[in-house]
């Protein structure tokens, strides 16, 4: 199955694959596209992303409904400074945000970094590939992973300051009290996934 958005290439695909019955193409926004309907079991999607909307793409499949997911398999070319940020462990300079979402459901099985010299027109920018595969979630229990987008968007919001008057605004004192190890004391980039996690989880009861 081929996704292409532009009108000139996805009717040049049609014509390269006119007579081969096995491939489908979709000239649509990927964006839009509704995977969940159209994704069978064990489907690998693969993909060299537009990079101005590469976090959007895989956001988009974070945020499925049902979870474990049909597909097995992402494999994504990123630009590196994204994909370091995604991938960005705990404590590293690229922790963030967008590391704690993806960590969250994703398993990063192997990456490697993709030399500019390898495009023509070269690009100023050096990219990376990421292979992931979903997580089967048993620890924690998030109902919908976008309230992990908003209490990492509510905390992340002022990275330089304490968590503690923007964690008092997404859950009360008293749940604040029951979170193991959590010193609100910290910056957002101080505060471990598990810690973000558990937030959630209270943010949710409210």
């Amino acid at each position: 199955t081929l996704i292409e958005k532009d009108n000139l290439l996805s009717n040049e695909l049609k014509l390269k694959y006119d007579n081969n019955k096995k491939i489908r193409i979709y000239n649509k926004d990927v964006l839009k596209f509704n995977f969940e309907k159209k994704l069978e079991k064990d489907t690998i999607i693969f993909g060299n992303l537009p990079y101005n909307i590469s976090s959007q793409i895989l956001v988009k499949f974070l945020r499925f409904k049902k979870w474990p997911p049909k597909f097995n398999s992402l494999v994504f070319m990123f630009q590196k400074e994204l994909g370091e940020k995604i991938i960005g462990k705990y404590f590293s300079k690229d922790y963030g945000r967008l590391s704690i979402l993806a960590n969250y459901r994703l398993n990063i099985l192997n990456k490697f970094l993709v030399s500019s010299n390898c495009f023509f027109p070269k690009p100023k920018v050096k990219s990376i590939i990421i292979h992931f595969s979903p997580k089967n979630i048993k620890s924690y229990k998030i109902k919908d992973v976008n309230n992990l987008e908003k209490v990492t968007n509510s905390l992340f919001s002022n990275k330089r300051k304490m968590i503690n008057k923007n964690l008092k605004r997404l859950i009360s004192n008293q749940k604040i009290k029951r979170i193991s190890n959590l010193n609100t004391n910290l910056r957002p980039s101080e505060v471990s996934p598990e810690i973000y996690y558990k937030i959630t989880e209270f943010y949710e009861k409210n």
